[in-house]
């Protein structure tokens, strides 16, 4: 009977001890920087379907970047689909709130990736839970309408906070009774202080390419869309929006990194400069986004980027 104990005692010490193993390797996959996903073999990239960057065809702007690191890396790219909402767990493996600027942590989910790649724009609130590369495509947010609404675009000055007043009076002077836009992501216009003008701002459970159609088709008199969608959405629906002008200062969009995968960040940044300097990421932008290099050439032009810097530091 005492042996039969002992063996049981043994026999159940050693499931303990695998089980441990085991949830101690999933852990290190789950949580691991850039050594863990070389030995895992895979590079996951978390996307969402937006725009240019991630069509849901199986290529886009950062479809096509994080295959190219993936190679870079000497590993196998995988796509994984998300959402906005989920994107942040999928990445940190953290359930998040929130509100305003303020991130509460909520309890823990599955980490299902190691980048997320799709426009995700340099916003106060990510920055807390995510880490970001260098940038990787300028942006803004700005104010469209139907082409028949009586307001008329403002005219630029060379005072971006003037221009966005001057944005934000059309809401009051036109009486525009709602804007419309999305929670927790760039084009939510709680973001952006518009209760003054008196407008009503509704949040919509749409896909970010279905805010101007939504506009078009008279749910809405506005709405906010980023430089990338908005760009799209004037080739797409050409006479029939306008953009009124600036409701945000110029941002900048940027691949989001678990704060527990610095080294993959480093290398992702190192590889994105050499992609820059060979100019083959002009040539993923000119792929995707041609007019983007109209509107920002600066932006995508290394050269003249490496000039202005140089002209800084020889004034200095």
């Amino acid at each position: 009977m005492k042996d039969k104990r002992k063996t049981l005692f043994s026999w159940v010490a050693r499931c303990l001890v695998l089980a441990t193993l085991v949830a101690f390797s999933a852990e290190m996959v789950r949580a691991g920087d850039l050594d863990e996903l070389k030995q895992r073999g895979v590079l996951r990239h978390l996307g969402v379907r937006y725009a240019n960057f991630v069509t849901g065809s199986g290529d886009g702007l950062d479809v096509e970047l994080m295959k190219l690191f993936a190679d870079h890396l000497g590993v196998t790219y995988q796509y994984v689909e998300t959402t906005w909402e989920r994107a942040i767990g999928d990445l940190t493996g953290k359930l998040i709130e929130v509100k305003g600027e303020d991130v509460k942590i909520k309890g823990d989910t599955e980490i299902k990736g190691d980048i997320i790649a799709n426009g995700l724009t340099l916003l106060a609130w990510r920055e807390k839970i995510l880490e970001f590369s260098i940038a990787t495509f300028p942006t803004q947010v700005w104010l469209l309408t139907s082409a028949d609404s009586p307001a008329n675009p403002i005219q630029p000055s060379q005072d971006i906070a003037q221009d966005i007043a001057a944005t934000k009076a059309l809401l009051t002077d036109y009486k525009i009774p709602e804007v419309i836009g999305i929670a927790n992501t760039c084009v939510d216009p709680r973001l952006y202080q518009l209760e003054p003008t008196g407008t009503r701002i509704r949040l919509v459970d749409l896909n970010l390419n279905e805010l101007a159609p939504a506009v078009i088709n008279g749910v809405s008199g506005a709405t906010l869309l980023d430089v990338p969608d908005a760009l799209m959405a004037l080739e797409k629906w050409t006479g029939r929006i306008k953009i009124l002008g600036p409701i945000s200062k110029p941002q900048v969009m940027a691949c989001g990194f678990a704060k527990t995968s610095p080294e993959l960040r480093a290398a992702f940044n190192a590889f994105f400069e050499e992609c820059k300097q060979k100019g083959i990421y002009r040539d993923l932008v000119k792929k995707y986004y041609p007019l983007a290099l109209t509107y920002f050439p600066e932006f995508f032009d290394v050269r003249e980027a490496g000039a202005a810097r140089g002209s800084s530091k020889s004034m200095n």
